[in-house]
Formats: structure tokens, C-alpha cells, sequence
């Protein structure tokens, strides 16, 4: 989730309907003690476990949901040793996560380091950890899931205050790295953050679209490269207040149609709301509507968020009960579900 003020878009343009190819939700914990300047509590990270994918499985099998998101810290994968090797321990860990994701049934799990473009408060490429550590991390990874053609690479989740070009340059360097591993883009996706939060509304405004645009893969294609975005509901679209006053639907059509022109395609991996909230319950619902007239550009949405998350976190959306029973919050039901194609009622 982001923490930024960030000004609406303003034009929209006509698009035809359609319904989006993935639909999910964020299994958090494992990002828990990681702090937008990209420091890290790896203490107070919290494994889902059995929990997160019992939860999947409800979602897949029940929902027809079929795509998750699972946050992890970079100081959680490497246990604080920058440039090091994955640990093995708390690498274990994580691969257990998705393993579950890849077990539940699920089309795409996606692999998500939360670090805000930073390490310790210093940002990747500008003066902080170097483009060679931050190649080696997803060289690691991408190399562990080579053969699992259904987990997608997210290079970083909401840098913000980056200088773009050079963040730019950074995103190429992970890009190759993880490549030259043999993850080829006929068998996996990388989704490119931008600057201010990657947040849909500033995504073209802030230089985003035309820096990420530059990045390609080792053939000089750009296929299987995926602008990754975000998008919260609240007036500051910062996703910190329970309230919605917008549907973003004047952003995701411009963004859209920048898209079309451009031969390009986005996937919103973070969005949610006040789970009590009705104002919610109707914006986001709306802006699905919205994804799904643009889903030729559109890969789909991700909800934020489940796993340890309880009913006392204003955004959550993990259903309540165990497994076996769980009964799904009302904005996964009527939006995250209920706007999706697979959705079984």
C-alpha cells in the first residue's frame, strides 16, 4: 500500500467491454516489519503458512480466483546480509508459500520484494545497495523457480521518489539478470514498477511509462514485460483511510488508452479498500468495471490484502472462519470475485 498524495488523472477515453484474464489477492506476512524506506524488522515478519494456503486454496476453488501476490522483504530473503545468498532457512520458508500458491490451482504467483526501491533507507542504484546486488537477488530467484513457468517476477513493490531514468536503469540490469537464467519470456512474465508508488494515476505523468518503455529483454523484445501498478480508492489514493471517494476510473482509461497506442500492457497488483466501508463496496466495483472494458491491456487486479491480516486491519480482505468454512469479506465477494470472469456467484 502506498503512502503519497497523489493528484487525479484527467481524461478518459472510450473502450470496449471485455472481462480481465487474472483475478486475486495478496497473501501478506512475510513483508510484516518492512517500512516504506526500505528498512526491515525481519523479526517481525509473520510466515501465512497452512493459513495463507488454506486460504488460496478457498479462493481458487471456491471463488475461482487465479492469482496471488506473496510480499516478502529482500532483508527476509537474504536474512541481512546484502549481495549475500538466499538464506536457506528463510528462503524455505517463502518457497513454501509458493509452493502452496503453484499447488492451490492458481494461473500465476507472483513473486513480490518489498522494499520501496530502497535497503536500510538508501535507494537501489542511487547511492544505496548497487544494481549488481539488487541482479544477484533476482538471478537467485529466478533460477529457483526456472521451471515453474507459472510464477511471474514483480521486480519491487512502489518505489517512490526515484530518480526515473535511473531507476529505469536498475529494472533493465534485475531484467537481464533474470533472463540469462533461462526464465525466458516465452515461459515467464516480469512486472516493471514505476515511480510514485507505480500507482496508476502518475503512472504516465511522472515519466513511468516512457522509462519502463525502454526496457527489454535480451533479444530487444519487450514481451512478457508487464507494467505493474497500483491503485487505492481513498482522496489521497494512499490506501490508509477506510473511506472511498474515487473509482479511478478517469485513470485507468487514460492509462489504457496509452496502452492501446502503445502496444502495452499493465496489471494492477494492489487495490482495495474499507472492507465496512460502503462507499468502497461501489468504487471498487466500479473500477473492475472499468479494467474489464480495457482487458486487451489489462492483465487484471490483485486485492490488498489476506493472509495474517485480521478483521481489525481496516483494509483486510482474508476471510473470516478456517479452513474448510471460510466465508469471504464483502468487497472480495461482489468485486474482487463477483467483477472477475471465473466467478462462480
Amino acid at each position: 500500500m502506498k503512502f503519497s498524495l497523489l493528484p487525479l488523472a484527467a481524461a478518459a477515453g472510450s473502450a470496449a467491454a471485455g472481462t480481465v484474464k487474472y483475478a486475486g489477492i495478496n497473501i501478506a506476512g512475510l513483508d510484516f516489519g518492512t517500512s516504506t524506506d526500505g528498512s526491515c524488522t525481519t523479526t517481525n515478519a509473520v510466515d501465512p503458512g497452512t493459513t495463507g494456503i488454506s486460504q488460496m486454496q478457498h479462493f481458487v476453488s471456491n471463488d475461482g480466483l487465479n492469482v496471488f501476490r506473496l510480499p516478502v522483504s529482500w532483508q527476509y530473503l537474504l536474512n541481512n546480509n546484502l549481495g549475500g545468498t538466499l538464506d536457506s532457512t528463510n528462503f524455505g520458508t517463502y518457497n513454501r508459500l509458493v509452493q502452496g500458491c503453484l499447488s492451490s490451482g492458481a494461473e500465476m504467483c507472483i513473486i513480490d520484494i518489498h522494499n520501496y526501491a530502497r535497503w536500510n533507507g538508501q535507494i537501489v542504484g542511487q547511492g544505496g545497495p548497487s544494481n549488481t546486488d539488487f541482479a544477484s537477488l533476482w538471478s537467485q530467484l529466478a533460477t529457483k523457480y526456472l521451471h515453474n513457468p507459472k510464477v511471474a517476477f514483480g521486480i519491487m513493490n512502489e518505489p517512490h521518489d526515484v530518480e526515473i531514468s535511473t531507476w529505469a536503469t536498475t529494472v533493465q540490469e534485475a531484467v537481464h539478470a533474470i533472463r540469462k537464467t533461462g526464465c525466458s519470456w516465452h515461459t515467464h512474465k516480469i512486472l516493471l514498477p514505476g515511480n510514485d508508488w507505480t500507482h496508476a494515476t502518475t503512472f504516465i505523468s511522472d515519466g513511468s511509462a516512457s522509462a519502463l518503455s525502454n526496457i527489454t529483454n535480451l533479444d530487444g523484445t519487450t514481451n512478457s514485460l508487464i507494467f505493474d501498478v497500483h491503485a487505492y480508492l481513498d482522496s489521497d489514493g494512499s490506501g490508509t483511510s477506510t473511506s472511498c471517494s474515487t473509482d479511478n476510473s478517469e485513470a485507468f482509461s487514460t492509462l489504457g488508452d496509452w496502452l492501446r497506442t502503445n502496444k502495452r500492457k499493465a496489471f494492477l497488483t494492489e487495490t482495495g479498500g474499507g472492507a465496512s466501508d460502503s462507499s468502497c463496496l461501489e468504487k471498487l466495483c466500479a473500477q473492475f468495471d472499468t479494467l474489464n472494458e480495457y482487458s486487451d491491456v489489462y492483465l487484471g487486479w490483485v486485492g490488498w490484502a489476506a493472509g495474517m491480516f485480521d478483521s481489525s486491519y481496516a483494509l483486510t480482505e482474508t476471510p473470516s472462519g478456517s479452513a474448510g468454512a471460510y466465508t469471504d469479506q464483502e468487497l472480495v465477494k461482489q468485486c474482487i470475485v463477483g467483477k472477475f470472469k471465473n466467478s462462480t456467484g
